[in-house]
């Protein structure tokens, strides 16, 4: 491709703070690969490390002062603290990212940081963190102290601020750009000034003649459109596109004229070939005809332009995602809420990658299934993935990894996690799955070899008869079971939670509380976080609400955002009070407490009794699968070295001592001779690097053809329990 532009690729305020938001990293990689000048600057990282450092507290704190502002007890406290905040904030961030890690002693004690009333919230840090978890514990206490900080922010000089969200609530199903509109036309906000300041300096720096914006969230909207009007009004000239996850789902019936005042372009679902086409168009290489997925402004009226003859890019050709340029060692790492799973989303550095475009299930009626994010499903080659993996650790020197997608495939994630251990590859992961049948306890024992360390899923409503509305394609014996296969195999689990599905009573919500109860109880689920269902407008429900005995109520569109559609259900319970209860009675299982209480005692309304039995979920979690119907999954030994150890007769039996060496222990196990000598040769022939598949069919003929004798008592025998249990697996 011949295009001479140089493009700046812009991450606005606020996403994470702990690890780069992947769009811009992926969009880069691909440009790589067309030969096309980029340089990308996360500025939601940036405009924090300015505010939260000395420089950036003192002009704070001279604001506040400056405008004689009348301050609510907390933010007195903060502001008479304000020397303190000044002389600490520098080394508490420096901790955050990593370094200065010795602080983490001196943060631990009660007088070294200034303390408002986040700290009246703070948890038994002796409890969560025991003796000697001393980086955890500074790192939650810091987390505290910055969200004191960030109050004092919002209160005084800031309404729009938070941690990983800007003015959220301006692009929240906004129909209409009215109260958008008029926020930006207000003066800069003390964020704004920051925002700005830094992206001038980029502007200077790398004199692009092309900007793209990602907009992944309604709280990077705002700012987003911020970056967008100063780029018209100093740099004219510039090309601006702005596309990401937020107009991919709530932008796709814009018709307001006034949104391009902010940019040129705004490009829908996977960027790669719309922003390909554009700047091909902007370099005069084909007519605005070619333009894919591109609303502009012509004539002065809003138009879509999609050349369907475009087809698409296979992912084998969108390149391996480029961090250069991310100031890498600068992000920093927080714990929310003292949960260790929990804090995955918010503590560490992870490198993000798509196993699979779209959802290989796609079906459930709550999601965006009519969208091609989740509607086109192309999973990645297994090498090619891989491959990606490794070039990855090279450029960041780190080997966590997050895999992004909607619902990693369990037949991609066995074929993963095996050319991982082939590569003898050092890595730790963790992705969201579907709770579903695959995921056998063998299957979780490979994933947790190759570096798994935690799954995210869908549990939803815990009532099959919802979970069958919802076309969830599982029961909930199959998702207890999965659920357990991981966690009874050292993978953390978090459960995304779901209340108020059309239809949905409130018996069922009660009944579904009691069966989170038990999950967590029984250590099956770790963390989770309950949803309120939303209707969104393209979901099925969305699409067909009358099928779902929903009525939709949401007012005429006004021509920008729509996704969350307003909808009475004319069959379900009223679940407007239950919200509250849900989320304490979560708050206490995630600390391992109150499984003991009554349901009732976490509503201020009354709730029926649960019709739930007490091991309801113990007894899902205890049937096998016959062996008969594992005759076709191969064998895979993870178990490391086999050796033949002493030979013994006793009483005219022959026996030797099988050897197997783990990482953990030497286990020594006593059988008959010639089932020791069949074993160690079977297991010399199943490694992760055998070539031919050696399938569990295949391990019973042998054995009937060699012994002459029924294979299921060998099978099921103790001495083959304990091989299985040490790194045998079928799969």
């Amino acid at each position: 491709m011949n295009v001479s532009l140089k493009v700046l690729l812009v991450t606005p305020p606020f996403t994470q703070l702990n690890t780069p938001y992947p769009a811009m990293m992926y969009l880069k990689g691909f440009l790589n690969t067309k030969g096309v000048d980029s340089v990308q600057v996360d500025l939601s990282l940036e405009v924090i490390l300015e505010i939260f450092s000395s420089r950036g507290l003192h002009e704070l704190f001279q604001q506040v002062a400056a405008r004689e502002i009348r301050l609510s007890g907390n933010a007195r406290r903060i502001f008479a603290l304000q020397e303190e905040y000044e002389r600490t904030i520098d080394a508490v961030m420096a901790f955050l990212q990593g370094r200065n890690r010795t602080l983490a002693y001196s943060i631990c004690e009660s007088y070294f940081l200034p303390r408002a009333s986040r700290f009246e919230q703070e948890e038994d840090t002796e409890w969560a963190f025991g003796v000697m978890g001393l980086e955890d514990k500074a790192r939650y206490l810091s987390t505290l102290y910055l969200e004191d900080l960030s109050d004092f922010l919002q209160e005084t000089v800031d309404e729009h601020f938070g941690f990983s969200r800007y003015a959220e609530y301006l692009g929240r199903s906004a129909s209409s750009f009215d109260e958008l509109n008029a926020e930006l036309a207000k003066p800069l906000t003390f964020t704004d000034h920051y925002l700005i300041r830094l992206l001038a300096a980029r502007m200077k720096v790398y004199r692009p003649e092309m900007v793209a914006i990602t907009v992944p969230f309604p709280g990077n909207l705002y700012s987003a459109l911020r970056c967008g009007e100063w780029i018209k009004v100093n740099y004219p000239e510039v090309t601006i596109a702005m596309g990401g996850g937020f107009a991919n789902t709530e932008l796709r019936s814009l018709t307001d004229v006034r949104f391009f005042r902010f940019t040129d372009y705004l490009l829908l679902d996977d960027g790669e070939l719309p922003l390909l086409r554009l700047l091909e168009h902007v370099t005069g290489q084909i007519g605005d005809f070619g333009l894919v997925r591109t609303f502009c402004l012509r004539g002065g009226k809003v138009e879509f332009l999609n050349d369907e003859s475009a087809g698409i890019i296979p992912q084998k050709e969108i390149g391996v995602p480029d961090y250069s340029g991310l100031l890498l060692d600068r992000y920093i790492s927080v714990i929310e809420i003292v949960n260790p799973m929990h804090k995955l989303w918010s503590d560490g550095r992870w490198n993000k990658l798509t196993l699979a475009h779209g959802c290989y299930w796609g079906k459930c009626s709550f999601c965006d299934g009519s969208l091609d994010y989740i509607r086109r499903y192309e999973p990645n080659e297994v090498k090619t993935l891989v491959d990606r993996m490794e070039q990855v650790m090279a450029q960041t020197g780190e080997g966590g990894f997050h895999f992004v997608d909607e619902a990693a495939p369990p037949a991609l994630l066995k074929e993963l996690a095996l050319e991982i251990l082939r590569r003898r590859l050092m890595v730790v992961w963790w992705g969201n799955v579907r709770f579903e049948r695959a995921y056998t306890l063998d299957l979780c024992r490979l994933l947790k070899a190759s570096g798994c360390i935690a799954v995210s899923g869908g549990v939803e409503v815990a009532s099959d008869r919802v979970l069958g509305l919802i076309n969830k394609g599982v029961t909930l014996e199959q998702l207890t079971r999965s659920a357990n296969h991981f966690t009874g195999t050292g993978i953390m689990v978090h459960a995304y939670l779901m209340y108020g599905f059309p239809t949905e009573t409130t018996q069922e919500t009660v009944d579904s509380l009691e069966v989170v109860r038990q999950l967590f109880e029984l250590g099956y689920i770790h963390s989770g976080f309950w949803h309120r269902f939303a209707m969104t407008a393209h979901s099925p429900v969305g699409l067909c609400p009358e099928r779902f005995g929903t009525r939709v109520t949401e007012p005429p569109f006004g021509g920008f955002a729509r996704n969350d559609v307003a909808f009475e259900d004319l069959q379900g319970g009223d679940h407007d009070e239950l919200g509250d209860g849900l989320s304490r009675s979560l708050y206490n299982y995630m600390r391992g407490v109150g499984f003991d209480l009554p349901l009732q005692k976490w509503f201020d309304c009354k709730i029926p009794a649960t019709t739930i039995p007490p091991r309801f979920v113990a007894h899902m979690a205890e049937e096998q699968e016959p062996v008969e119907k594992l005759h076709s999954r191969r064998l895979c030994w993870l178990g490391g070295r086999v050796e033949l150890g002493p030979e013994s007769v006793k009483k005219g039996k022959y026996s030797i001592v099988l050897l197997l060496h783990t990482n953990n222990r030497e286990l020594a196990i006593k059988m008959r001779g010639d089932w020791a000598h069949f074993i160690h040769e079977s297991l010399m022939q199943v490694g992760v690097d055998a070539v031919n598949p050696y399938l569990l069919e295949d391990f019973s003929r042998n054995y009937e053809i060699l012994f002459n004798d029924d294979f299921l008592p060998f099978w099921y025998s103790k001495e083959m329990q304990a091989i299985r249990d040490n790194g045998l697996l079928l799969l």
